[in-house]
């Protein structure tokens, strides 16, 4: 099992505090390095990605960071740039902004940038975080988008490949906010191999190294697993007909508490 690290994989729900305590994103820049850190931020996902990576170029300088790099990368050409790789292969930092996950996916997966970013993620090397559409794409399978406010149902979600960086998880954003648990339901039912995790705006869902996700932030991380569903219709019904699931678990976690991804367990910390 892999030991414990100062790095970490950070899912953020999205909304984060930016401007008082700035809990999650100080979290981040101090498992980064602190004032020794080097950040790469990638505002690729957002419409207005020079005024997104400034915003959080001057967080970052607030809080002591000597290197941060905006990576605006806005055609995939880019990623074929050594001194981006170089840059990506060196930095202790690399943090995802919000916006479209379609578009971040189209701009990085299968590009040599993306491979050093998960490899050095995955190796325990880099913190990583991702908000909003940089924590939807985090898993094999992605959630492009979908309804909310109905029972589970195979149309009330559309799926698509996300990056891969935690291949065993389906991640939902803005969950409790925008109502979103039928849909991350649905999409579990879809792949009854992967493990749901809806993450509230504010929180953050925090991946080490040992295996066990922590809570960080002001709302909940809801995590949906599958693996003892003993029925589901899904195979015998329409795409807008509601689901049954059978023994499908949900733990829902706040701050303080953790989930082992390895027992499939949870608890608090003392």
């Amino acid at each position: 099992m892999p030991q414990p690290t100062d790095t970490a994989i950070m899912v953020i729900g999205g909304a984060e505090d930016k401007v008082h305590g700035r809990d999650i994103l100080r979290s981040f820049f101090l498992r980064a390095g602190g004032e020794d850190a080097r950040i790469a931020i990638f505002p690729c996902a957002s419409r207005e990605p020079v005024v997104i990576g400034e915003r959080y170029h001057t967080i970052f300088t607030e809080m002591g960071a000597k290197a941060i790099e905006v990576l605006n990368i806005c055609d995939r050409a880019q990623c074929d740039d050594p001194i981006v790789q170089e840059y990506v292969s060196t930095c202790t930092g690399i943090f995802m902004t919000g916006g479209d996950q379609l578009r971040l996916c189209a701009l990085l997966s299968d590009t040599p940038v993306m491979e050093i970013v998960r490899s050095r993620a995955q190796s325990g090397s880099v913190t990583l975080a991702g908000t909003s559409a940089g924590a939807a794409v985090m898993g094999y399978h992605m959630i492009a988008g979908g309804g909310s406010g109905e029972s589970p149902n195979s149309s009330l979600v559309d799926m698509t490949l996300g990056l891969g960086i935690i291949p065993e998880v389906i991640v939902d954003q803005h969950f409790h906010n925008r109502n979103r648990m039928a849909r991350l339901m649905s999409a579990v039912s879809a792949h009854p191999d992967r493990l749901g995790i809806g993450i509230d705006e504010d929180t953050c869902a925090l991946f080490e190294g040992d295996g066990t996700l922590k809570v960080l932030g002001k709302g909940t991380v809801t995590i949906i697993d599958p693996g003892e569903v003993t029925y589901t219709n899904r195979a015998e019904v329409g795409a807008t007909d509601p689901l049954c699931i059978c023994n499908l678990r949900v733990h829902i976690l706040s701050q303080g508490c953790y989930y082992d991804l390895n027992k499939r367990s949870s608890g608090s910390s003392p």
